[in-house]
């Protein structure tokens, strides 16, 4: 009887295994039309899948649903994302896998969804984004071109007044007149400007690399009034990349709306990256 009673139990327990499924490694491609099918990755349980991207993933916004009631475990990565669900999904059951690409190339997010077949499963699945075609190409460029013109339009005045930068009480511009004659760590003060807004004010230099020196830049400027205290410096710019040994340049240095008397003297100071080669004007009004 014991021999009759173990051939009846052998049955019953091989139909509790999981059906036997052929491992793929396969490419699905994302669509970049919200009408086009989304591509289906294959899972069953006892098996890792592994969802590999063609770019690195914001991994804060992977979202998987169903999850943690129907994986066993799930990895996010760089550029991966690895499931394995705890039961084979249903028949019709389908579950949506979503994350959003880091550099915003389209589509900015991948959608796939999970289900299992009866006698497949993806290991490994490549999800890369379609090549786009010419005609999208130039869509895009089009678009792009047209957000440019839109910008240029307003860059000028009337940019300036739209921002808030320029208001009905205008510009007051002067000249800085107390300029040092002498050369500076290789370098002389040609002459000056400034210009003062309600929101900003502007120091715009026009600075001499003497013969014989290395290539110099700003890399950083300083503004202090009498008493010490700092005026915060917004931009430090120079209309050339560098300026070669005997070469002129001009260099402009936006500040934060002026707090202090337009007749005071501020005290300037232009530094290189390295912090070595130092300019100073210890005079200027803005």
């Amino acid at each position: 009887m014991a021999l009759l009673t173990l051939s009846l139990a052998a049955p019953a327990a091989a139909q509790t295994q999981p059906p036997a499924r052929e491992q793929q490694q396969r490419q699905v491609v994302l669509p970049n039309n919200p009408n086009e099918a989304v591509p289906e990755a294959r899972v069953a349980v006892g098996v890792a899948t592994y969802l590999r991207f063609d770019a690195s993933l914001d991994k804060a916004s992977v979202e998987v649903e169903g999850r943690p009631a129907r994986f066993r475990w799930v990895d996010v990565g760089e550029r991966l994302i690895a499931v394995e669900p705890s039961v084979d999904l249903g028949a019709e059951e389908r579950l949506v896998v979503r994350v959003r690409y880091r550099d915003g190339a389209s589509p900015a997010v991948a959608t796939l969804v999970l289900v299992t077949h009866p006698t497949l499963v993806d290991k490994e699945v490549e999800v890369v984004r379609r090549s786009r075609t010419v005609e999208a190409l130039e869509a895009a460029l089009a678009e792009k071109e047209a957000a440019l013109a839109a910008l240029q339009a307003v860059s000028g005045p009337a940019g300036l007044v739209f921002s808030g930068r320029l208001d009905f009480k205008g510009v007051q511009a002067r000249r800085i007149e107390l300029v040092p004659t002498g050369p500076q760590s290789g370098l002389k003060v040609v002459k000056g400007e400034a210009y003062r807004a309600t929101t900003w004010a502007l120091a715009v230099v026009r600075v001499r690399n003497l013969p014989g020196q290395k290539p110099w830049g700003p890399g950083e400027a300083r503004l202090t009034r009498p008493n010490g205290t700092p005026v915060k410096v917004r931009s430090v710019d120079m209309d050339k990349a560098q300026l070669a040994p005997g070469e002129e340049g001009l260099v402009a240095l936006e500040t934060e709306a002026p707090f202090w008397d337009a007749g005071e003297f501020l005290r300037l100071e232009l530094l290189d990256k390295s912090g070595t080669r130092r300019l100073s004007i210890p005079e200027v009004k803005l």
